[in-house]
């Protein structure tokens, strides 16, 4: 494992809920990683607010060009998609060290306009019987880099989408985390074909 971990930046949009379980699992010893700086691309995520309070460097960087400008600032290894909603271009040299997480097993259920609730309304209309998550290297298209980590999810014939994304959630609390330490066990390149 890299010593001391990754140093990571976390790219939100919203409330901040997979910071939550990363600062926990960090606490605990479980995240081989540092999260360096807290980036959001609305002003008023609640995810901003809950960085500073745990007192990580947070901002607002409304594109692509603002946002590499903040993490030019900081030791970067690898760049966190966490619940971000939009294609993040980053500078040259972390061009294949971005790592998102998807909320279905891609390739299903994935690509331009497939997030958050979207995908869980879309795999209770098909009536699937297994969903799960997908922690993957982004690249210029939605969806379609190098996978890391899956973990599926048995679904019940009962479930609502709302069900289905509280499962799902549950398997990505878990997935995201074992992703980046495989990441800093492995290294980048090992993903990358």
């Amino acid at each position: 494992m890299r010593e001391g971990g990754m140093n990571l930046a976390l790219l939100l949009s919203g409330s901040g809920r997979t910071l939550d379980n990363f600062q926990r699992l960090i606490g605990e010893g479980r995240m081989a990683s540092r999260i360096r700086v807290v980036i959001a691309n609305s002003a008023t995520a609640l995810g901003l607010e809950k960085a500073r309070r745990y007192g990580l460097p947070a901002f607002h960087g409304a594109n692509n060009r603002e946002i590499n400008k903040i993490i030019a600032d900081y030791p970067v290894d690898l760049v966190l998609l966490a619940g971000f909603l939009k294609l993040y271009d980053p500078p040259a040299h972390l061009r294949r060290s971005v790592l998102n997480i998807h909320p279905s097993l891609l390739p299903s259920f994935g690509g331009a306009g497939m997030y958050g609730m979207r995908v869980h309304r879309a795999v209770h209309a098909r009536g699937v019987k297994v969903s799960g998550c997908t922690v993957h290297f982004a690249n210029e298209v939605y969806d379609e880099g190098p996978i890391v980590v899956q973990r599926c999810v048995p679904l019940a014939a009962g479930d609502t989408p709302e069900n289905i994304a509280a499962k799902v959630f549950a398997a990505e609390c878990r997935a995201y985390p074992e992703a980046v330490n495989l990441v800093a066990e492995r290294g980048v390149e090992f993903f990358w074909p």
